[in-house]
């Protein structure tokens, strides 16, 4: 009787990673997955490939859709099955939305150039990420082309509303840690969707960063604007008036914390209770009467909080010339909190930014994101409560455009 030849397990091993035994491994590895992934489908629809079951079936498929695979037996081109209606992703493979490549790939910069903090080592460790300086120069540069090509963007059509905010993060510059501000321009288009029009980082509070931050818009496009809504920046007025020639609506939330600021504490309720009605008039008319009212009162107890109040009244008021549907919208810069809320929430995490490109990059993946959800969802401003606005700019256009001609 002839002796079976056995392999012990080291030569198995040692056949499987070698040129031969590595194909064989690739091909039974792309074998099953692909088994898996049909598994998967058929459970998600409902009935298996070729199958008629029309009672349990919840969708059909809809042809397939490539993708790279990088294992340990090498690199799978994967034939992911697609649906008609609603998605499918392997359950072995992690997708990863661009805001999060773009978390994970500053985290990595951050600790190879040596600035990271101990929350990025702590994140690092829990993500297991691998790092390398190669990896980090291939994500950079795949989220760096996306990020400049939505920056750059040619912008279409008339924005009527524009809101500019700043946010304030940690930047290595110069071997110093150093504050700078990121800045954010969020439009409402004529379609009545909003927007992200503009995203930078730079010193907010100087006038030649925001002029330079306006005429870009302007450059790609940014027309028909007609109110800019902002905190009160350090340049920034001047900024808008030379730039956008645009009238500015100062927020009514932040002016209302500055003036909070600016008294006892016994005394906040008091002064919440005589400004907040401004701002919830029925017309601009009753507005003024009780911005009147509350310098009154305000003239003999609080002085200064009057004066600043008499000083802003235009600012604080410009919202009332426009539509009343747009008033709420238009009084702060509310619409751009939650944005805010998300951006803070990721780059908390990081602390420290190595440098102003990693912050736009990280910034400007997530604001990708949240702009496709807009374009998508329900209009911002209906345009029915637009037309009569665009109506009337563009009267004032043909004006401007016959005075030019008679003057020539």
């Amino acid at each position: 009787m002839a002796e079976t030849k056995r392999m012990t397990a080291e030569q198995v091993v040692g056949y499987l990673f070698e040129e031969e035994g590595l194909d064989f491994l690739r091909e039974s590895l792309m074998w099953v997955v692909q088994q898996l992934m049909e598994a998967e489908v058929s459970e998600l629809i409902g009935a298996e490939r070729g199958e008629r079951a029309p009672e349990e079936r919840l969708t059909h498929r809809n042809g397939y859709r490539p993708r790279r695979w990088d294992t340990r037996a090498g690199e799978l081109e994967l034939a992911i099955p697609k649906l008609r209606r609603g998605s499918y992703f392997p359950s072995f493979l992690q997708p990863r939305r661009r805001s999060e490549q773009a978390l994970v790939s500053v985290v990595q910069q951050a600790y190879v150039c040596g600035v990271s903090t101990r929350r990025v080592d702590q994140l690092v460790e829990s993500l297991g990420l691998r790092i390398s300086r190669s990896e980090v120069s291939r994500i950079c540069a795949g989220l760096d082309e996306q990020v400049e090509a939505f920056r750059s963007r040619p912008l279409e059509g008339r924005y009527p509303y524009l809101w500019l905010d700043a946010k304030v993060e940690k930047v290595r510059d110069g071997g110093r840690v150093v504050r700078k501000c990121l800045v954010i321009a969020h439009g409402v288009h004529e379609s009545g969707r909003r927007e992200v029009i503009g995203l930078d980082c730079g010193e907010c509070e100087t006038e030649a960063f925001w002029r330079e931050f306006l005429r870009d818009l302007v450059k790609r496009g940014l027309s028909g604007c007609q109110l800019v809504v902002s905190d009160a920046h350090e340049g920034l007025k001047q900024a808008i008036a030379q730039a956008l020639g645009a009238p500015w609506q100062r927020c009514t939330v932040h002016f209302l914390r500055d003036a909070l600021g600016h008294v006892r504490k016994d005394q906040q309720g008091m002064l919440a209770a005589l400004i907040r009605p401004i701002f919830n008039a029925e017309t601009g008319e009753q507005a003024r009467d009780l911005l009147g009212e509350a310098l009154e009162r305000l003239q003999r107890p609080l002085p200064k909080v009057a004066a600043l109040l008499e000083a802003t009244e235009e600012d604080l008021l410009a919202f009332y010339t426009f539509p009343a549907d747009h008033w709420r919208k238009l009084r702060s810069t509310n619409p751009l909190e939650r944005l805010n809320r998300e951006i803070g929430r990721r780059t908390d995490v990081v602390g420290i930014f190595p440098d102003d490109r990693s912050l736009i990059r990280l910034a400007t993946s997530l604001v990708i994101e949240q702009n496709d959800e807009w374009l998508v969802g329900r209009r911002y401003l209906s345009l029915d409560s637009l037309a009569p606005l665009l109506e009337e700019r563009r009267e004032q256009q043909d004006e401007e455009e016959v005075l030019e001609l008679t003057a020539a």
